[in-house]
């Protein structure tokens, strides 16, 4: 156990490398699934007890399930069952790299009013599209300072981070998507994931100077501190242009670590990876951790569906737009009482791709409840982060983003009737 805590971030990097080398079929797909198993396994006691609990659980159900449904003469395969969330993983260890393009600005003094609402908006969403989750301490801890962090600037941090879910080809939410949707044309989700993250941003930061009247303390955001996310962003766009067949995962997992070394300021770049690999990478433990689960409890959950054809039968229904919005409204309801995305959409994927509905539309779905539960919830990764690490009472991040889900709901239920 002390040699895989002392080489943790390695077996990590190595998830990535060698699912990569899996790709081009170089090495078999065994490789990269045991050391995220070994990453997982090194990473565990860097847990938070309710993140052991919540893995423990979704493990727990997934491997009943799925000895439950062996029983009735369902198997599953070793590779659906372990290996399911392994691109989604590598894509997470590849933009986790991206940290190393950030820089923190201590000197500068925090802007104030309606151009600092806006502005820290819109660069937790460029930036967090990219650089994802370590940009909420970096904005969160520079805009709190000596004070408390306040509910209103909560809500503009993790609302307008998490709707980079709707457009970001780096977010987490679309590796998700394309897994669990397959056949999702990614392309055709950014233009109208590209206008929802617009009105979310408008949204809030009406709201927040509605009830604030302008005194609100923004981030010091600076213009060359946008030039990675939106460098990285077309670059993904161009590539995939370039090359169709190659998947989205793929060039992110390509383009983010080689990007991200070449574009990265240090006095030496070989001590810095190092640190970064023994350092920085052992601490996305919670991420392998429910991701991993997460594909094992979508396997049982699928295995019991074939079990059980009779009793989850929809062919009385099809993907419309009702069924859109009714499925949407239940990922986002029961993300506010702590389901996480990854969980909601590994139930809701198996029982929605028996009707064929159309991938991008799936993908589509998959993205809003993202989106719309992890910037409105207490109790998913975000909500945690702000009740743990800056003392926001749950209560309050679902009572101020009510409105702003449901409005957002409807929004991303009329977008899909009449765009998608």
């Amino acid at each position: 156990m002390d040699i895989l805590k002392k080489y943790t971030g390695w077996f990590v990097l190595g998830t990535l490398i060698f699912y990569l080398f899996s790709v081009t079929q170089f090495t078999s797909v065994l490789i990269p699934t045991l050391l995220a198993w070994f990453a997982n396994t090194a990473m565990w006691h860097t847990l938070a007890p309710s993140a052991k609990r919540q893995v423990s659980w979704l493990m727990g159900i997934g491997v009943a399930a799925l000895l439950f449904a062996a029983t009735q003469g369902v198997w599953m395969s070793w590779q659906q069952v372990f290996a399911v969330n392994l691109p989604m993983l590598a894509m997470f260890v590849a933009v986790s790299f991206l940290d190393l393009t950030s820089s923190k600005d201590e000197s500068r003094p925090l802007p104030k009013g309606l151009s600092a609402i806006f502005n820290t908006a819109i660069g937790v969403n460029l930036l967090g599209a990219v650089i994802n989750l370590s940009v909420i301490m970096v904005f969160a801890d520079r805009m709190k300072g000596a004070l408390k962090l306040t509910p209103i600037q909560q809500f503009i941090l993790t609302r307008n981070f998490a709707a980079a879910a709707w457009w970001s080809p780096f977010f987490v939410a679309t590796g998700i998507a394309l897994i669990y949707a397959p056949g999702m044309e990614w392309q055709k989700t950014l233009i109208p994931g590209i206008a929802m993250a617009f009105v979310a941003i408008v949204f809030s930061s009406v709201e927040a100077y509605q009830r604030t009247k302008g005194d609100f303390l923004g981030y010091p955001i600076r213009r060359e501190s946008l030039f990675i996310p939106l460098f990285m962003a077309l670059a993904i766009i161009l590539l995939h242009f370039i090359w169709p067949d190659v998947s989205i995962l793929v060039l992110i997992c390509l383009l983010a670590p080689s990007a991200s070394i070449a574009l990265m300021r240090t006095p030496s770049r070989r001590q810095t990876l190092t640190h970064f690999v023994n350092k920085k990478l052992p601490q996305i433990g919670s991420q392998f951790a429910l991701f991993l689960a997460a594909g094992i409890f979508s396997n049982g959950i699928s295995a019991i569906i074939l079990s059980y054809p009779e009793f989850f039968n929809l062919d009385n229904f099809t993907f419309s737009p009702v069924l859109f919005a009714l499925t949407l409204a239940g990922m986002i309801i029961i993300g506010l009482v702590g389901v996480h995305p990854v969980v909601s959409i590994a139930i809701a994927s198996p029982m929605l791709l028996p009707l064929n509905p159309d991938p991008t539309q799936l993908g589509f779905l998959f993205l809003s409840a993202w989106a719309i539960s992890a910037g409105s919830s207490g109790l998913t990764g975000l909500g945690l982060l702000m009740t743990s690490r800056y003392q926001i009472p749950t209560k309050d991040i679902v009572t101020n983003s009510a409105p702003y889900a449901i409005v957002m709901w409807l929004l991303c239920s009329l977008v899909n009737g009449f765009f998608l």
